[in-house]
């Protein structure tokens, strides 16, 4: 529109407020606001060409597939192909986690998607004292190669895709050294390492050596995948568990942006290409209840790392400049009370993450408030991915709310805040710097600290907690672990220890130790320990002996006060 029509428009504006939005609010007043998103974001009551009059629309909207891909990486969208339906499972040992694998995707599940107990997380044995009670309990238990051979018996490795929610070398390097086992050549291989070391000093206060060990174990595997791994997504940055932990959208993106920033510095370092790397790297974003501040979100951060990847790393390949993301719907937003509630909750923040475009996505079960889900929930939270791709005619064009003046308007002011975000962090030496002064964790505290004084003031409903309540409680029915399984996964681990070479065992730790302390990758000498029947302890004993062991930051992590 030209200047002229821009003026004309805002006097039409002003005189429909006066002469006709006036009349009615007098006789029937709006309900109270604040009218806000969860970020913060005044809503305005109506938008109009006059918020989007600066959008240029091949410069910063473009076609889907092209430079700078907000409108999604896929030339065709979800008309080509739907997204990969991502389910995540873990509980017990690796026998049952194989069960549940098999369950999902005989009832049309499209990938696999690992989670690990807290133990496997540490590096701890899960015979060792600290991990009593924890066993194969927020996920399956690994000790050794021999359970991962069980988490994937039936499974063909070289036609899946597996997401291993999970970070460092040894996992990943048990999942090859079984590829080899099974004569999968590497080149086969398909799938995502969450790999996001930063995020396990943030948000999930995973700290197993100090944060300088963890990303030359970061970098030692990118460099692996990109030599000799070709399809597999070395790193996946987990905007999630910046969400969970308590992050606004706006923090989710500049967080998120920001560790990548700080991962691609020290790739480079390595001696990396920008454009073997950035290829590789993809992300795990939330979906949360704010409709549209989530559909935004993501159009905002694809074009976001678009530019970043352009014009401050200088690539020149389009696949460095597309951003691919997961999604989950949000795991903080289901409550105890009415648990029926969350499938609503979970099926409209499934429908923004398709409307926004995500390459893959994990809808929770509605149970997961009260434990695991059962094999009904699980099905029931597949089912809502199923009917949305195939029922609901969203996924017959391609972004379609893109040119709403709404969304447009919405995404401009996210990438906006998530941009000043970025820059404060490079004020203050950058996101590694961010993160060990406590900074990272003082911005989400303060953010969800406000959010959940709202929810407790009734300034934000939540149905069933705050608003439309009921004294009857709903009886679902629940997932029970199993405590025996612990002792089981112990005795197994332990019949693994007798059997085994353990002076072979010796040789290939003492190799990964020289490996670690000389400088080099450390990925061949890690398959060799985990073929070796080496235990994640064992392993992350040499890791401690090299990089020391690394002390949870002086913060308070206190929500309220």
């Amino acid at each position: 529109m030209s200047a002229t029509d821009i003026e004309r428009l805002q006097q039409e504006h002003e005189r429909w407020e006066k002469e006709i939005v006036a009349l009615v609010t007098a006789r029937w007043p709006e309900r109270e606001g604040p009218f806000k998103n969860t970020s913060g974001v005044e809503i305005k009551r109506l938008y109009t060409p006059a918020d989007v009059q600066r959008l240029d629309y091949l410069d910063d909207l473009g076609f889907p597939g092209s430079y700078p891909f907000a409108r999604g990486v896929h030339p065709t969208g979800y008309r080509g192909r739907y997204w990969t339906r991502r389910q995540v499972a873990g509980y017990h040992t690796a026998v049952e986690t194989n069960q549940r694998l098999r369950y999902l995707t005989e009832h049309g599940q499209t990938g696999l998607n690992v989670v690990f107990d807290m133990p496997t997380h540490f590096g701890l044995d899960s015979d060792d004292p600290r991990a009593t009670g924890e066993v194969g309990k927020e996920g399956v238990a690994i000790d050794t190669l021999r359970d991962m051979e069980d988490l994937f018996e039936g499974i063909d490795l070289g036609q899946v895709s597996a997401s291993l929610i999970t970070g460092g070398t040894v996992l990943f390097s048990m999942y090859l050294a079984l590829a080899d086992k099974r004569g999968v050549p590497y080149e086969n291989l398909r799938g995502t390492l969450q790999n996001d070391m930063l995020l396990f000093m943030h948000s999930c206060n995973i700290f197993v050596t100090p944060i300088e060990g963890m990303l030359r174990l970061l970098d030692d595997v990118v460099e692996f995948c990109v030599k000799r791994v070709p399809k597999w997504w070395p790193l996946n940055i987990a905007g999630y568990n910046n969400r969970e932990a308590g992050a606004s959208a706006v923090q989710e993106i500049g967080f998120s942006l920001a560790s990548a920033i700080a991962y691609i510095e020290s790739f480079l370092k390595r001696g990396l290409q920008i454009d073997d790397i950035a290829p590789r790297i993809s992300f795990f974003l939330s979906a949360h209840n704010d409709f549209f501040e989530e559909i935004a979100k993501y159009r905002a951060m694809r074009r976001m790392w678009a530019k970043l990847m352009k014009e401050r790393f200088g690539a020149e390949s389009p696949f460095s400049m597309a951003l691919r993301f997961h999604t989950q719907t949000a795991g903080s937003t289901l409550t105890a009370e009415q648990p029926y509630n969350n499938i609503v909750r979970t099926t409209i923040q499934a429908l923004a993450a398709v409307l926004g475009g995500t390459n893959s996505l994990h809808t929770n079960s509605f149970d997961e408030a009260y434990s695991l889900p059962t094999e009904e929930a699980a099905q029931i939270a597949l089912r809502t991915q199923q009917i949305i791709a195939e029922e609901s005619g969203v996924t017959n064009t391609i972004d379609p709310l893109g040119g709403s003046y709404f969304v447009e308007a919405l995404t401009n002011e996210l990438e906006k805040r998530a941009w000043d975000l970025i820059e404060e962090i490079d004020r203050r030496g950058g996101m590694v710097k961010a993160c060990k002064d406590g900074w990272v964790h003082r911005q989400k505290n303060d953010f969800v600290r406000t959010y959940f004084n709202s929810i407790r003031s009734g300034e934000r409903a939540v149905v069933g907690v705050n608003k439309y309540r009921t004294d009857q409680r709903q009886k679902i029915p629940v997932f029970e672990l199993d405590p025996a399984y612990e002792k089981k996964q112990v005795d197994r681990l332990n019949e693994t220890r007798r059997s085994r070479d353990n002076s072979k065992v010796g040789v290939a730790l003492e190799r990964l130790r020289d490996a670690l302390a000389g400088g080099e990758n450390s990925m061949e000498a890690t398959i060799e320990a985990v073929k070796a029947y080496a235990s994640i302890g064992e392993i992350a004993n040499v890791h401690k002996q090299v990089f020391g062991v690394q002390r949870e930051p002086e913060v308070n992590f206190a929500m309220f006060r």
